[in-house]
């Protein structure tokens, strides 16, 4: 079987999986773990109900396993459930101070919940902590943000913090899109890392 046609099955089985919302079957914490993350990053929208059952069960066993705390709190927000995203917000960043995820899911939280003076100056320093760590390696990625649209998506989110809460909503739009274009990102890495492999694999 020839490369191009190992690369056409792949793309069209994924292009299933994507659009019909499955996944392959995995098993254990770590499985569960990232079943969650993928649906909750799915640029089309994933099952959030599926992630909080296996996050909520991760959380129970084993609280500091990644970053389920933050991947949990990021569901909550999702659905509108800012009290229970905002609680399990702090024990991410008790676990993690340094999650930058987590900072910017908290602020937008707080500003949900109408604490909008403490949201706006967590989300500054958020949107801070964002720019410093997503480098090149960020995640152990090789050529991290490589069209430049999570930057462009933070450079975006930091004008409207400078601007204050006059727009609250424009604000709260803007770090969203940075969350969004940071889950687009990941799930690209993801695919390319899969080709890869089976790119290796026909050689």
């Amino acid at each position: 079987m020839t490369a191009y046609l190992l690369l056409a099955i792949f793309y069209s089985l994924f292009a299933i999986l994507s659009v019909s919302g499955c996944s392959t079957l995995r098993f254990g914490q770590g499985g569960r773990y990232l079943e969650a993350r993928d649906e909750i990053s799915r640029p089309r929208g994933g099952d959030i109900n599926k992630a909080i059952a296996n996050l909520e069960g991760i959380v129970r066993e084993n609280p500091t396993y990644q970053d389920s705390l933050t991947l949990l709190g990021r569901a909550y927000y999702k659905t509108g459930r800012y009290q229970d995203a905002s609680l399990i917000l702090q024990r991410a960043l008790a676990v993690n101070k340094d999650d930058e995820i987590a900072w910017l899911v908290f602020g937008l939280t707080q500003l949900r919940l109408g604490e909008d003076q403490k949201g706006l100056e967590t989300l500054k320093g958020a949107l801070t902590l964002a720019s410093k760590e997503m480098k090149e390696s960020y995640r152990d990625f090789p050529r991290w943000d490589r069209e430049g649209k999570v930057r462009l998506a933070i450079r975006r989110a930091v004008l409207s913090a400078i601007k204050g809460l006059e727009d609250k909503e424009n604000l709260i739009r803007n770090v969203e899109r940075v969350l969004a274009s940071i889950d687009e990102e990941e799930w690209q890495q993801g695919r390319d890392k899969s080709m890869e492999r089976i790119q290796e694999g026909d050689r």
